[in-house]
């Protein structure tokens, strides 16, 4: 991942050289979406409105705390919220799926399992994010749904699109994959409903609504305490991370004064006992999604953090009216 975060992320000339499978990539892209605006392709609404978080770049930009924030705000505001997504890494045999706590993280994914936990939400995951949706609207009552990802997937009609920007990675080289980062072009995101930066002390983009992760505390894998970070201070770890953008989760553990021990995994990578048999006695720090797949082989020493979304009053103003007019709007109808 290093090395293709050295062609995206810099003025690697590698990428230049991979422009022609870009410009592939671009015509299929648009192809499809003007298929889905010419009416070709059908675009599939479900009984309730839908709210898709999304971005338009490959990897972790901070969607998955934002869509707990959103969860948790619409229970506060009296609606009955459902998540759904791709169920991405997951290898049930048929789809959808419905999520629940204690289901199995090999059959339907880590984030899955992670929402689930978190908001206790009723969720489905699944390719088809249509069918996913249908599928959580015949086997609850919820009242309004989260598609944790899905900008790119035109299929499911949405009343509000939101896109997470990386503060500090941005837009890489401004080219589409695999030359770049981009799934879709920057002009993507004229087109959406709110766009949030995901800010920390590095953030450069100015005049966005901005969202920062706020760290809570280190819990233990097994359930039986937690801890400050600062506890750790001082310490060397083992910092372990199988996510889109890690860099972000070992930088806050070194500002909190660990020396840190990097290992780095895949995005979504299926955790065997092994990977985590490090031959000391030094305490093992993963990040939350990663801990959902490792509690099957959990041993003292093992802790995750947990995070949160906190976006800034100007988002949840705008978040606020957008709200307000879907329930104007149902009660017209």
């Amino acid at each position: 991942m290093k090395f293709i975060d050295r062609i995206w992320y810099s003025q690697s000339p590698l990428a230049y050289l991979l422009l022609p499978l870009s410009a592939v990539f671009f015509v299929l892209s648009l192809l499809r979406r003007v298929a889905y605006r010419l009416g070709i392709k059908k675009i599939q609404y479900l009984e309730c409105p839908v709210i898709v978080v999304g971005n338009i770049t490959v990897g972790g930009t901070g969607k998955t705390p934002l869509v707990v924030w959103i969860a948790d705000y619409l229970k506060a505001k009296g609606f009955r919220p459902g998540i759904i997504s791709r169920g991405y890494g997951g290898k049930a045999q048929h789809w959808p799926q419905q999520v629940r706590p204690d289901s199995d993280p090999i059959a339907v994914g880590d984030e899955a399992i992670l929402l689930s936990r978190r908001t206790g939400c009723p969720m489905a995951v699944g390719p088809d994010r249509y069918l996913a949706g249908q599928s959580l609207l015949q086997n609850s009552d919820c009242n309004i749904l989260i598609s944790d990802d899905g900008l790119q997937h035109y299929g499911l009609g949405r009343e509000i699109e939101i896109a997470v920007i990386d503060g500090r990675r941005q837009f890489g080289n401004g080219f589409l994959i695999p030359a770049g980062p981009l799934r879709e072009g920057t002009w993507r995101l004229d087109h959406v409903d709110l766009q949030l930066v995901n800010c920390d002390s590095k953030c450069v983009i100015d005049d966005l609504p901005i969202m920062r992760i706020k760290k809570g505390e280190l819990c233990k894998l097994d359930g039986e305490g937690t801890k400050l970070l600062s506890d750790f201070s001082g310490q060397q770890v083992h910092a372990v991370a199988g996510i889109g953008h890690p860099e972000r989760f070992f930088t806050l553990l070194r500002n909190n004064g660990m020396t840190v021990i990097e290992h780095r995994f895949p995005d979504h990578h299926n955790f065997s006992k092994t990977d985590l048999d490090f031959a000391d006695e030094l305490p093992v720090i993963m990040t939350e999604k990663d801990a959902v797949k490792c509690q099957r082989f959990v041993a003292d020493g093992y802790w995750y953090l947990q995070v949160s979304a906190q976006p800034d009053a100007g988002f949840v103003k705008s978040f606020y009216e957008l709200i307000e007019e879907l329930e104007n709007g149902q009660e017209t109808a």
